[in-house]
């Protein structure tokens, strides 16, 4: 970590995220540009019938592959040096390409490394190979940590009562693990939109029409050539473009994070407002400090850190996913510049789920907490009393328990003895007076162990 660091990322935050550089990174950028170049190289060396590629030996295409298995920072420090030269990023990837081929058996072919190619060719598969890898490789794993994390309070605590608060104001109880489990099926919900994504490649030359490729080759078929090379990367094929891949799954993904986030963020505040009201205690750490002057403080600083990350994702997140897709006419260069911070909204999402999973694993719950809050608020049994004597084809009974009960401290005594006076049919009846707020929780606890069905994460 540099204390001169300006972004948070690179300072504060930098061992959070270290995994991400391997994917995000300008060093990434460039790693995956040369395995795009080289992977093309090697794809024409395999159409015998047409191009004038020859077909390279066994240790060739080990040379070959190694180039970008085995790049280096020493080798992207060569590249940015050309580049000081060139004033292009993707053409000094070329040069370097063909200056490390120079001195092996593959000099020959130097000429057809980046053949018909326009930058935006390597450019859009690079991007797409570092969303794809570095979403599966750091950021999916960790939120299924969370999850998973989550989905196991749910079922611990599927049958533990709890006042619900709707307005923040007392309400129908459920169960604690009910509660987490709503956040658990969201979440799951967002994952399978964000795991059957689509990553996007082109590969059509310098105004998508092949105009290059025709020239040299007006007999090949193009369109299938690049759609089974954009394939071999394992991205989609996107047949009709302008210069540059319009970057609408990119957008599509963007989105999709934006709301796993939200349903992370929403998930963060009803933490804290648990811990608030005492439902939840927080583990101490020795050595730990709350507050400068109030040494009694435990803060709930996980998912408030978590969510300020949230709020920085998001904004991230939400610039690219509205900016990529507009484009002036075939390319300007507007994305290029925005697609470099793309690692920056994945990277505070990151930041945010591993708070999150902090927080979380200093919880525990404070059963006689809950139960003292339950046993104070006789007055949600109206709900479950209107209801029954509606049943029972009483008048007004709504207006009979607003009456009794809204605005009201409402007793056990108070409550039961009001029941007792109703005609009601006899086992409706005992129900009634049997219930308690504590037991008051509908199918709860059935409906938090539906985590456990058809999970996908």
């Amino acid at each position: 970590m540099s204390l001169k660091a300006v972004s948070a990322l690179d300072g504060r935050y930098a061992a959070q995220v270290a995994d991400l550089a391997d994917y995000f990174s300008e060093f990434a950028l460039i790693r995956f540009r040369v395995l795009v170049e080289t992977q093309w190289l090697y794809d024409l060396s395999q159409h015998q019938a047409g191009f004038g590629v020859r077909r390279f030996t066994q240790d060739e295409v080990v040379l070959l592959r190694r180039l970008a298995e085995e790049f280096s920072e020493v080798d992207a420090e060569r590249v940015k040096q050309i580049e000081r030269t060139t004033n292009h990023d993707v053409k000094a990837v070329e040069y370097w390409v063909k200056e490390r081929l120079e001195t092996t058996t593959l000099a020959d072919v130097r000429e057809w490394v980046h053949f018909g190619c326009t930058s935006e060719d390597i450019n859009n598969l690079a991007h797409g190979l570092m969303l794809k890898f570095g979403m599966a490789r750091t950021w999916r794993p960790l939120a299924g940590q969370m999850v998973d994390a989550v989905a196991e309070l749910a079922r611990t605590y599927a049958d533990q009562p709890m006042l619900s608060h709707t307005h923040g104001q007392p309400a129908s109880p459920t169960t604690l693990g009910k509660e987490m489990a709503v956040f658990v099926a969201r979440w799951r919900r967002a994952l399978r939109q964000i795991d059957a994504q689509e990553y996007l490649g082109k590969f059509n030359g310098a105004v998508g029409n092949f105009n290059a490729h025709a020239a040299a080759y007006p007999k090949m078929d193009w369109h299938l050539i690049a759609r089974d090379f954009v394939g071999t990367l394992g991205l989609t094929y996107n047949p009709l473009t302008t210069q540059i891949e319009p970057h609408d799954y990119m957008a599509e993904l963007f989105h999709a994070l934006i709301r796993f986030n939200n349903i992370t963020l929403d998930f963060d505040r009803d933490v804290w407002s648990y811990i608030s009201l005492g439902y939840f205690k927080q583990r101490t750490v020795a050595g730990e400090v709350g507050s400068s002057t109030m040494p009694h403080k435990v803060n709930p600083i996980d998912f408030e850190n978590s969510e300020a990350n949230l709020g920085l994702s998001n904004a991230v997140l939400e610039h690219l996913a509205n900016k990529l897709p507009i484009s002036r006419l075939q390319r300007d260069l507007s994305d290029s510049s925005a697609l470099r911070n793309m690692g920056t909204g994945i990277a505070h999402s990151c930041i945010a789920v591993n708070s999150a999973l902090r927080g979380l694993r200093k919880l525990s719950v404070d059963k006689a907490t809950l139960e003292r809050d339950l046993d104070a608020v006789w007055e949600v049994l109206g709900e479950a009393v209107q209801t029954v004597m509606r049943k029972a084809g009483h008048d007004n009974p709504y207006e009979k328990l607003k009456e009794l009960t809204r605005g009201a401290s409402v007793t056990e005594t108070t409550l039961r003895e009001f029941v007792a006076g109703l005609d009601l049919p006899s086992e409706d009846k005992a129900r009634l007076l049997e219930m308690t707020p504590a037991t008051y929780v509908g199918l709860a606890p059935r409906l938090a162990r539906q985590v456990d069905r058809n999970r996908s994460t």
